[in-house]
């Protein structure tokens, strides 16, 4: 079960999976990488909102998974910078996807008389999209309280 009462301290290790907010970075990462995937499936008429999702999900990942190995690897040595570095990375994780989940539903949105499949395909990286942007959004609350309790 997770555990909010060591909230002044960053885990190291395996601590990362029973710690609130670290228990989130799993999660981040697959639905990233699937809207990644699905985004990458898809027929790209217009490429501009798109390509920003494409980034943003790309981006988000490969941060994310780095960022995870620098808790598992115990790189932080546990200081108050490295807590607001997370408090930053996943506000503006959030916002990026905020930012790219809400054109790629309009774009679903304008495809819907397309290809059933393609239509599908859409609608399942919108649904990811804005579960990664609630998991980033829930992800910087809790790093925001942790720095605040450092």
């Amino acid at each position: 079960m997770a555990s909010t009462a060591t909230m002044g301290h960053l885990p190291t290790g395996l601590g990362i999976c029973t710690t609130i907010p670290d228990i989130l970075y799993l999660p981040e990462l697959i639905f990233g990488g699937l809207v990644w995937i699905l985004v990458a499936c898809t027929y790209v008429i217009p490429t501009n909102p798109l390509g920003w999702v494409m980034f943003v999900s790309v981006f988000c990942f490969t941060v994310t998974f780095i960022w995870t190995c620098i808790f598992l690897f115990g790189v932080h040595r546990n200081s108050s910078g490295w807590a607001t570095a997370d408090f930053l990375y996943h506000f503006v994780a959030a916002f990026f996807y905020l930012s790219a989940a809400v054109p790629l539903a309009l774009e679903t949105l304008n495809k819907k008389n397309d290809t059933l499949f393609y239509y599908r395909l859409d609608i399942s990286a919108v649904v990811f999209a804005y579960m990664a942007t609630l998991l980033y959004f829930i992800h910087t609350i809790f790093s925001a309280w942790r720095w605040k309790s450092f």
